[in-house]
């Protein structure tokens, strides 16, 4: 019997991102799941409220799973073409598109979007993750690694964010201090 090949770098890199991705998911789902309803429905950060927040993960989990396939085949994702300060144009055609009333489709939508996109990393050799194809924008590699290594960023700045609201008295509504800790992440993500 032949003892199992060790990982190579690049795919324990993927492993950790993949990980990563789907504990600050999870996360974000806990805190915005934990807070009082009245304060989903409020604006919260800039004018977006918790619901905006899901459909703007909704909505990159759907472009980041697009934009995987376009460097896969050597083209810089189509959501290039609309970059401005902070991205601020296409995040508000995600929220616009992704939206929903619903509090509990999103929260399922932000599931099935996520999985599906961390079920097509998974099928990817390591190697392909950080790859550089060639493919530049304002000269930076554009890599699928680099464009979830963001995502992670952005996703652990916003569960911060929504921690933060949940702490503070228009989210917290009279929370239980039960709340305090549904936010909590682990020790090795820190």
């Amino acid at each position: 019997m032949m003892a199992a090949k060790p990982a190579s770098a690049s795919e324990r890199k993927k492993r950790a991102l993949i990980t990563g991705l789907a504990d600050v998911r999870e996360r974000i789902l806990a805190a915005s799941t934990m807070l009082p309803r009245k304060s989903r429905g409020l604006v919260f950060l800039g004018s977006w409220t918790v619901r905006d927040l899901l459909a703007h993960l909704v909505g990159w989990d759907h472009t980041n799973l697009r934009s995987t396939e376009e460097v896969l085949r050597g083209g810089l994702p189509s959501f290039y073409r609309h970059a401005d300060r902070d991205w601020r144009s296409y995040n508000a055609t995600l929220v616009s598109r992704y939206g929903d009333p619903n509090f509990r489709k999103l929260t399922t939508m932000a599931r099935r979007s996520h999985r599906a996109l961390l079920e097509r990393l998974e099928a990817l050799p390591g190697e392909a993750m950080w790859k550089d194809r060639g493919i530049r924008f304002h000269g930076w590699s554009v890599t699928i690694g680099r464009l979830l290594e963001a995502e992670l960023r952005d996703e652990e700045e916003h569960w911060r964010q929504i921690v933060e609201f949940a702490g503070s008295s228009e989210g917290s509504g009279g929370a239980s201090p039960e709340m305090k800790g549904a936010g909590t992440a682990p020790a090795q993500s820190r």
